[in-house]
């Protein structure tokens, strides 16, 4: 069955929440490639969005949030990540921050059990912001089957994942570009996991401005 897809925008949003409250999954455009998301709240959403890229879980799953206090109820925030968070966000920024333990999250990581960490982005687009603002964090992950390119637009989600998504916003083309620079703020000095959109340099800026230790080698 070809999933329902409607131009990005205030209604088709809406819709969008609503079929993700249902546990529904959803195609959306972020700022650089196009993702599918599930609910937090879906049972068993994390494998279905594992499924739906035929992969197996051997990674964990970023959530996208609306918004820095968004950030503070799932994980703990330090003065380093705090400092980032205020530089970067919404952008190209992913910060690993240790889980609040009160807060229980499903297991992103597909293996059935919660992670002491959460990795968290606010993307520079307004629809994934809107649809965690409306329904909560959104574990989100690329549309694309494993192994294979991410999909440009929503022609190619429909040929890649077909029935596997039951709704796609279609914002046009993906603006593309690397993959957020990804930082892991749980130790002194933090780490830098993978190098992306956020230049190394543009981070130990930020970390020395705010007169905090530089990024650990």
């Amino acid at each position: 069955m070809t999933p329902r897809r409607l131009p990005d925008g205030p209604e088709a949003r809406d819709l969008a929440a609503r079929v993700l409250g249902r546990g529904g999954i959803v195609a959306l455009p972020t700022d650089t490639v196009y993702g599918i998301a599930v609910s937090i709240d879906t049972p068993g959403g994390i494998e279905r969005l594992f499924a739906a890229k035929q992969r197996p879980p051997d990674k964990a799953i970023a959530l996208l949030i609306a918004d820095a206090e968004q950030a503070a109820d799932l994980g703990e925030l330090n003065a380093a990540a705090r400092a980032l968070a205020a530089a970067f966000w919404p952008g190209g920024l992913t910060l690993i921050l240790p889980r609040r333990p009160e807060r229980a999250l499903p297991a992103l990581g597909g293996e059935g059990a919660e992670l002491p960490t959460v990795g968290l982005r606010v993307p520079d687009h307004d629809a994934p912001r809107a649809l965690a603002r409306a329904v909560g964090p959104l574990p989100t992950t690329s549309a694309n089957r494993s192994g294979e390119p991410e999909a440009r637009d929503a022609d190619e989600i429909e040929a890649l994942l077909g029935d596997a998504v039951d709704l796609i916003l279609d914002g046009g083309p993906a603006h593309g570009g690397p993959a957020s620079t990804v930082v892991d703020t749980t130790t002194v000095p933090l780490r830098v996991l993978r190098v992306g959109a956020l230049p190394v340099d543009a981070i130990e800026r930020c970390l020395t401005s705010a007169d905090l230790p530089g990024v650990g080698r």
